[in-house]
């Protein structure tokens, strides 16, 4: 079949049977069908839920042999691509002498001095293997430096799976309702609404992203936040998750220049290996020691935090961010994708309803319906439409090693994608389009709409 300048082309046929085999067999043997909510198959359009198998660069196979440019790049934990050479390399070396220990090694030594280095303002740190477990041991740490209990959280997507932060979701069964009665929100670029729980609460910390994909501190805000902690006698920590080794590899409290009490570290320190770290200044620290006379806290206390395989990937990782510049080609690629997308939106007509925004290193795309309001349904239909032009994402997160070649490609799919969803707001919904339901929030009360 010939087709006309415009017009847009067949997309790849693709089969996913042994991926939609494999994700029942896992939803026979694992809650969900996956370990993270948010890399479940109600995240994708159903029946499209790719079960990988390799990766290398920013390409990933899938188990019935599809190749995709992948974006979010683990949960954007992987800034320098899938089986960087150098971390791979470094973590072969170890493992060979062994990987845990009775005892600390001089490699745990080695990663918190090249941590201490980037984050200059920390004094101390320590090693975990999760997010959650840094985040909820900095909010131990800082209620037991305070004698009080109230945390006062930024209203931001995620912070713990610790029953502080996840008793305040949708999905808060099984938590008793005293363990988050004490986690009060407060919004971002609001200084006002901090002041407010800051008083009225015997607020023991406040935990924030310094930024977000689509957010950024308003002039003064974040210094104002520093400031209301110093007043109100509450510690500051800066969750780093994402920032870190994203924004800088110094973190954002670099960055804009906000010295935190404590900060909470992992995904790209690693480059997908589980690491995550709790850093901060030494009065605070020490409370986790052995050089004080007061109570000790109970801080962290890892099976696997010092583990050598992701203590040499971390060091390779902060290698690679001296040698190179990884953040400066995540910003270019972001860019170019960014530019590229929206200038084909607007060519044809649906950027009014298809946008991508946000940070261009951590970037995420917007789907509305024909009203102009944020849509499940459109969402799924873009996703199908990009999963057969073997583009693999929930957002537009990349890495170091996404390629002019991989972004064009991805424009050119999204491209596409986009004479479908012009289709669609043209009928006024997805039905006839969509292959399946539309996807679910990841935290949500019910399994349904994705109920199986």
């Amino acid at each position: 079949m010939t087709t006309t300048p415009g017009d847009p082309q067949s997309p790849q046929t693709r089969r996913f049977d042994r991926s939609n085999q494999l994700q029942a067999r896992l939803h026979e043997l694992v809650p969900g069908g996956a370990h993270t909510y948010a890399r479940g198959a109600d995240q994708y359009p159903e029946f499209m839920a790719p079960i990988l198998a390799r990766g290398s660069g920013a390409h990933v196979w899938d188990v019935d042999g599809n190749e995709y440019v992948e974006y979010g790049m683990g949960l954007r934990s992987v800034t320098l691509g899938h089986g960087f050479g150098p971390v791979v390399d470094a973590v072969a070396k170890v493992i060979r002498d062994g990987v845990n220990f009775s005892r600390p090694t001089e490699l745990e030594l080695l990663a918190a001095e090249d941590f201490l280095r980037l984050v200059t303002g920390a004094d101390m740190v320590k090693f975990a293997k999760n997010g959650s477990d840094a985040t909820t041991a900095a909010i131990r740490l800082a209620r037991a430096a305070t004698g009080r209990d109230a945390v006062a959280m930024c209203d931001q997507p995620f912070f713990s799976v610790d029953d502080w932060f996840i008793g305040t979701t949708e999905m808060d069964s099984g938590i008793p309702k005293e363990n988050s009665a004490t986690t009060v929100r407060f919004s971002y670029n609001d200084l006002e609404s901090l002041a407010r729980v800051l008083t009225s609460s015997d607020v023991a910390c406040v935990i924030m992203e310094a930024a977000t994909s689509t957010a950024e501190p308003q002039p003064g805000f974040l210094q104002g936040v520093r400031d209301l902690c110093d007043r109100y006698g509450a510690l500051l920590i800066f969750d780093e998750m994402i920032t870190g080794f994203r924004w800088s590899e110094h973190g954002a409290q670099n960055l804009y220049g906000v010295r935190p009490d404590l900060s909470c570290w992992g995904k790209a320190m690693g480059n997908g290996f589980p690491l995550s770290a709790l850093a901060g200044k030494r009065e605070y620290m020490e409370l986790g020691g052995l050089r004080i006379d007061k109570d000790r806290v109970f801080l962290l206390s890892t099976t696997h935090g010092p583990e050598s395989g992701s203590l040499a990937a971390f060091r390779a990782v902060v290698d690679a961010y001296t040698t190179d510049d990884p953040i400066g080609r995540m910003e270019r690629a972001g860019h170019m994708l960014s530019t590229g997308f929206n200038d084909a939106a607007r060519e044809l007509g649906v950027d009014k309803h298809l946008e991508v925004i946000g940070r261009p290193s951590c970037a995420v795309f917007v789907t509305r319906d024909p009203d102009g309001s944020p849509s499940q349904a459109f969402r799924t239909l873009f996703l199908q439409e990009l999963l057969d032009r073997g583009v693999l994402g929930q957002s537009f997160v990349v890495s170091a090693a996404h390629t002019d070649a991989d972004i064009e490609h991805t424009i050119e799919a999204s491209r596409q994608a986009m004479f479908v969803y012009r289709q669609a707001l043209e009928k006024g919904s997805v039905a006839g389009l969509l292959r399946g339901r539309p996807v679910a929030p990841a935290l949500r009360r019910l399994a349904a709409p994705r109920q199986i």
